[in-house]
């Protein structure tokens, strides 16, 4: 796909829809740096994520599967 397409699909969509594509993109280009070979990388690597650990320090999910399985039970049965 071209610049060009890309540009006239991009004008057509209506403007709140345009605003998360602009947004997609300023995330894109904040989560991936090129390097000097052209080929896009990961700017962190996965255990270098924010998110990793978020829930290391819950009592309630010491055990997981236990924890997915009682969520399971409670939530479709």
């Amino acid at each position: 796909m071209s610049q060009e397409q890309i540009l006239r699909d991009l004008s057509v969509l209506p403007p709140s829809t345009r605003r998360l594509v602009i947004d997609f993109i300023a995330f894109l280009r904040m989560r991936y740096v090129e390097e000097g070979s052209g080929e896009v990388k990961p700017s962190l690597a996965l255990r270098d994520e924010p998110f990793v650990g978020i829930w290391r320090d819950r009592k309630d999910m010491v055990d997981s599967s236990e924890w997915v399985r009682k969520v399971r039970t409670q939530e479709w049965s």
